[in-house]
């Protein structure tokens, strides 16, 4: 009988850490664009290290953060779906280390490899429940409880109550963004959460418990809008 011991099990984060075939790994200094909107769309990439912002810009100028990404994410995955060019711009929010995949490389990764194939459904699963999450968030909650939401997210909120640090520093005004209401709103909220002990923000911010409870079980303290 065969014996398989010695057979190479297919790792999909090993494997998008090195160079290979239609697969390379770039180096983004924090504020340097990874894609802009408008850019021709025919790579995927996959963050290994640091955060990206993804900005839309309107015909009028006006701007619109729509998704902040880290380690084990992909984005521009929307070059798999028909899109000949990109519809947003990318940004490094600190020193990044990318993979960026051809789109020809992508197709042929999932139809060879189950379990890059798996790895990648999973995070397509995970990023339309939080999409779905966003529009509820926006239709039916208080933009103090939309930021209270955003937070926790950010700061990736685990289950042991420490406070999770929101690494790197996001501005006001992206946060602001990200919610749709202004800086002075957000400005009050942070100072709000912070009296109320959800957070401690000095220089950076660090998620407590407490707000996760007060989101979780609608106190009082986190109002909802008419």
């Amino acid at each position: 009988m065969a014996n398989n011991s010695n057979q190479t099990v297919f790792d999909p984060k090993a494997f998008l850490a090195i160079v290979g075939e239609g697969k390379t790994i770039l180096e983004f200094r924090k504020d340097q664009i990874v894609f802009a909107q408008g850019d021709a769309a025919d790579t995927v990439f996959y963050i290994q290290k640091g955060r990206v912002k993804v900005v839309v810009i309107s015909e009028q100028g006006k701007e619109a953060v729509v998704g902040i990404f880290g380690p084990g994410q992909f984005f521009g995955e929307g070059c798999m779906n028909g899109h000949s060019v990109r519809i947003a711009t990318t940004t490094a929010m600190e020193d990044s280390l990318l993979t960026s995949i051809t789109k020809t490389s992508m197709l042929a990764l999932l139809h060879d490899q189950p379990k890059f194939s798996e790895m990648f459904m999973a995070y397509l699963l995970t990023r339309n429940s939080r999409i779905e999450e966003d529009l509820i968030d926006q239709l039916f909650h208080s933009s103090e409880k939309r930021l209270a939401r955003l937070l926790l997210l950010l700061a990736n909120f685990g289950k042991d109550g420490n406070p999770q640090p929101i690494i790197p520093h996001i501005s006001q005004e992206t946060l602001a963004e990200m919610i749709g209401t202004t800086r002075s709103r957000v400005s009050f909220f942070m100072n709000k959460f912070r009296k109320l002990g959800f957070i401690n923000y000095n220089g950076r911010v660090e998620v407590n418990s407490s707000l996760l409870n007060a989101v979780l079980y609608d106190k009082p303290e986190i109002k909802r809008e008419a």
